[in-house]
């Protein structure tokens, strides 16, 4: 590899890293600020900015949901598949993981405002990761390059097994954000390979 590719390389992975770091300290920065300021100011804290599903005001938490936590457990267990598929979807492009964020921060935000009980508030980074789950898994299939079968491969074999995630199942989990965050990343994935034939036409 020539100096000036490795250079390339480098500043592009720098890139990618504080594009994810910024996102993580957020997620962390507003639990560490929630926990020891806001919850003794407001009722709720900072967690009453979620989703809150057919309630207008509750569709503030379409944009705000995906930085808040429910508690110290939660963000642990967001964050580490969080930095991994999404460092994954950057992988080939690292534009990329801004279309995949804002498709899945849309179809997640209005799917479960739409279709998540109307006494509930809903919060966290897991319908972004499954949206990046979505859009890697099925990218090879839209895609059909090797990269992307490779990617999509790896992505299954790694985390195949949170595709029960999307199902009704454990009480207090928002099974309707796993779900239309998926669809969110599937949707980025078919937009993304399709804006790129049309650019090869």
């Amino acid at each position: 590899m020539r100096h000036q590719d490795k250079e390339s390389v480098s500043q592009e992975l720098q890139t990618q890293i504080q594009i994810l770091g910024f996102f993580v300290s957020t997620f962390w920065v507003l639990e560490i600020l929630d926990q020891f300021i806001f919850q003794h100011l407001m009722c709720g804290g900072l967690d009453r900015f979620g989703i809150v599903p057919h309630n207008l005001i509750g569709l503030r938490g379409v944009l705000f949901a995906p930085f808040l936590h429910g508690g110290w457990g939660h963000l642990i267990a967001n964050t580490v598949p969080f930095l991994i598929l999404g460092w994954l979807v950057m992988v080939q492009r690292t534009k990329d993981f801004f279309t995949v964020t804002a498709w899945t921060m849309a179809v997640a935000g209005l799917g479960t405002w739409v279709f998540g009980h109307p006494r509930s508030v809903h919060i966290g980074a897991s319908g972004l990761i499954y949206g990046y789950f979505g859009f890697l898994l099925l990218r090879g299939y839209f895609e059909r390059n090797i990269p992307s079968i490779a990617l999509s491969l790896l992505v299954f074999f790694l985390y195949g097994s949170v595709i029960w995630g999307v199902l009704p199942g454990q009480p207090g989990i928002s099974w309707q954000g796993h779900l239309f965050g998926f669809i969110g990343g599937v949707l980025a994935a078919r937009s993304l390979s399709r804006s790129r034939r049309d650019a090869r036409l």
